[in-house]
Formats: C-alpha cells, sequence, structure tokens
C-alpha cells in the first residue's frame, strides 16, 4: 500500500534560529524524523512512498540522494571495502514531488493524487509524529468497513488539568485532561480514493473531507492509547532525542522493541 508523506511545511516553532532545516528532516538519534515514519511503515510492509515536498524540499531530497547505510547499520570494513551486515532503504520506492512551499494539507495531497492511481486504499501522514500503534490493525478495520477514511484518535497530551465549575464559582472537581472521555487526532490515516471528492482546491484533509464524512457517518476512528509522540517543537524534538540515547524508542518497531500487551493497549478505550 502507497504512503503519502506531507513534508512540505515550514515547521516555525520547530525550528531553532540557526538553520533551516524543515521539521521533517530534524534529527531524533543518527536519522531525521521522516526516517523513523518511513521506517515505522516499512516494517508492516508498506514501502512505497510519495512525498509532498515544499519548504525545504533540497534538505530532504539531498539526505536520500546522499544516503548513507553505515550510519544506522552494522557494516564490516575489509580491504577499504564496505560490507554492509543489512540495510534500511534498498528496497524502498520514493516519488519526490513538490506540492508547493506553502500549500495545505489537502492541497498538497490534491497535487499528487496521479501517484495514486489505481489505488483502493493508501495511507497518509504528516511525517512528524511517531507511535507504536499495530498498523496491521488499524488497516483491518477499515478494510472491513464501508468507512471513506479513518484516523488514529489519541488522547490530548500535557499536563493540564479540566476544571469543573459549579454555581458561584465553587470547583466542583479538577481531571487531569489526559484522563478526559476527549480524543484529538493522532496523524496516521487509511484513505480511499473518495477523499479527493471532497477537497476543494486550498482545501485541507481534515476540516474538508474528514468532517463531510464525518457527517454522513462514514470517517472511522481508530482509538489509541499506547505510545504517540508529536514532534511540533523544538523541546519535544530534542526529548525524543535524548530518549532514543537512552535506548528508550518503542516507536522503533524494527528493532523488536514492540511492548507486549501494546495491541490490547490499542482497545483500552
Amino acid at each position: 500500500m502507497k504512503v503519502v508523506l506531507f513534508c512540505g511545511g515550514r515547521g516555525t516553532r520547530m525550528r531553532d534560529g540557526v538553520t533551516d532545516l524543515p521539521k521533517p528532516m530534524q534529527p531524533v538519534g543518527p536519522r531525521p524524523l521522516i526516517w523513523h515514519v518511513m521506517r515505522y511503515y516499512a516494517h508492516y510492509g508498506h514501502k512505497e512512498f510519495i512525498l509532498c515536498l515544499g519548504y525545504g524540499a533540497e534538505h530532504i531530497k539531498s539526505f536520500f540522494l546522499n544516503y548513507q547505510e553505515t550510519a544506522s547499520n552494522d557494516f564490516v570494513l575489509r580491504d577499504g571495502k564496505i560490507e554492509l551486515l543489512s540495510t534500511d532503504i534498498s528496497d524502498w520506492s520514493i516519488s519526490f514531488v513538490h506540492t508547493g512551499t506553502d500549500s495545505p494539507i489537502g492541497e498538497r495531497l490534491r497535487r499528487v493524487r496521479r501517484h495514486l492511481d489505481g489505488e483502493q486504499m493508501f495511507l497518509a501522514n504528516y511525517a512528524d509524529v511517531l507511535t507504536d500503534a499495530p498498523l496491521d490493525v488499524m488497516i483491518d478495520n477499515f478494510r472491513a468497513s464501508d468507512a471513506g477514511a479513518s484516523m488514529m484518535v489519541v488522547p490530548p497530551p500535557g499536563t493540564f488539568h479540566c476544571v469543573e465549575l459549579g454555581e458561584n464559582g465553587r470547583v466542583g472537581g479538577i481531571t487531569p485532561v489526559t484522563e478526559m472521555p476527549l480524543w484529538i487526532n493522532g496523524g496516521y490515516f487509511v484513505l480511499r480514493p473518495e477523499v479527493f471528492d471532497l477537497i476543494p482546491p486550498g482545501g485541507d484533509l481534515v476540516a474538508d473531507a474528514c468532517a463531510a464524512m464525518a457527517k454522513e457517518g462514514r470517517l472511522l476512528a481508530y482509538p489509541y492509547r499506547g505510545f504517540w509522540r508529536p514532534t511540533d517543537t523544538v523541546k519535544e524534538r530534542v526529548a525524543l532525542d535524548e530518549e532514543y540515547s537512552r535506548g528508550e524508542r518503542p516507536w522503533a518497531l524494527w528493532e523488536g522493541r514492540r511492548i507486549a500487551g501494546v495491541a490490547a493497549l490499542s482497545r483500552a478505550v
């Protein structure tokens, strides 16, 4: 199944004022964010990628055109020649498509439509969110439904508390936001081609297409309470990088780090 990655935004909250790297190219360990997302999909056998490029496209192109397998694979150096013991991307197919510097997500998707001709379903992602969710289960649930789109939904992150107000300003209760019956868009989509008919020029995938399907009862949610981590800010990216260095990287399923019972977590809603 083909995977569309939206990696052309400016990501201004992620930039540190020193480099002009786009958000998906910010490093986590020896590799950029987008690589971790792609390895996640490849782990499940989905190795045909369509990159919706825009701001910083040259950085993404250069990374893959000059890809160094030795940065994340063991190898033997013998007689001056490198013998790789494993590889990352040798069996991947990557289409690099410039979709505009300031295009919204929906418009970026519209501009790669021809690369999805003949596909009955495809995957999509913001290229900056990491998870250990069971993608195969997510896809199977969608395939068995008549929905036109599916999105993973997660509890809102953060340390905020929701306050229940009663009469005369008295507080009736305080509940951590993560324990409230609230769900937000987790950024992992399974889509059918009909989604293109619901995105106007310059439109948005969620606000336009998904909202229209929701009104018709044809938007499927995949609730997940396991590991899910957005990387919208420098602080969040640095935290992920530090966790990676400590060996705490549950999203790296290709390393065999999947926590037992993680699939059960996805159903504990």
